[in-house]
């Protein structure tokens, strides 16, 4: 058995600074999702849960960057001496296991999860970034940054990250609408797909009474 208390308690020391919509609260929700999903897709629940809480333990380094840094290899980097040193009840190949599934976790990211952990924790990790939880990271985050409500005015191919223009309706946009798209078990597909539903409807109706039509 993994020491489930020790891990969380080393994975909440990186959130002391850590912005609201990647603050330690979405790395509980992740968790929790993470457990349903590794339940429904029978994957090793001791490396889902270690990856889940230390998934976003380099956020913060990746915001005070402006996103000029990885978080997910930078995370990776960070959680491995962590392991060495504590193990965790965790076996070498889990450990490792774990590291994949920390790298391999980001919607951009240059690894791609090849693992069925790996494929839990990032499915964990999107479905809290859509519906509507997901509607309301993304406009947290757009006040953290100091982003505009809306700026229909200015194309999308023209806006751009950590700017006024990085709207929540822009992060819509380019990134939550496809989400849906890229899940990758069957469990994490069926709950994003009911996410999806509402998180589109919410845009819709954003959408009209931005114009007055509603």
């Amino acid at each position: 058995m993994i020491d489930v208390n020790r891990i969380e308690r080393i994975a909440r020391t990186f959130f002391a600074d850590g912005r609201g919509s990647h603050g330690w609260d979405h790395t509980l929700r992740v968790v929790r999702l993470a457990q349903r999903i590794a339940r429904a897709e029978d994957a090793d629940l001791d490396v889902v849960v270690t990856a889940a809480f230390f998934h976003d333990i380099g956020r913060s380094a990746e915001d005070e960057a402006r996103g000029n840094l990885c978080h997910a290899d930078y995370g990776a980097e960070l959680a491995g001496p962590i392991l060495d040193r504590n193990g965790f009840g965790l076996t070498p190949a889990q450990q490792e296991n774990v590291l994949h599934c920390i790298r391999s976790h980001r919607f951009r990211g240059r690894e791609t999860p090849a693992t069925l952990e790996a494929k839990v924790v990032f499915d964990a990790d999107k479905l809290d970034a859509i519906g509507a939880i997901g509607i309301a990271r993304a406009y947290l985050f757009a006040g953290e940054i100091g982003a505009r409500l809306h700026c229909p005015e200015i194309p999308l191919s023209e806006t751009l990250p950590y700017t006024t223009s990085d709207t929540g309706y822009r992060e819509y946009a380019v990134k939550l609408r496809t989400i849906r798209d890229i899940m990758l078990t069957t469990e994490g597909r069926r709950m994003a797909n009911d996410r999806h539903r509402f998180m589109e409807g919410f845009f819709d109706r954003f959408l009209q009474e931005y114009e007055g039509e509603r």
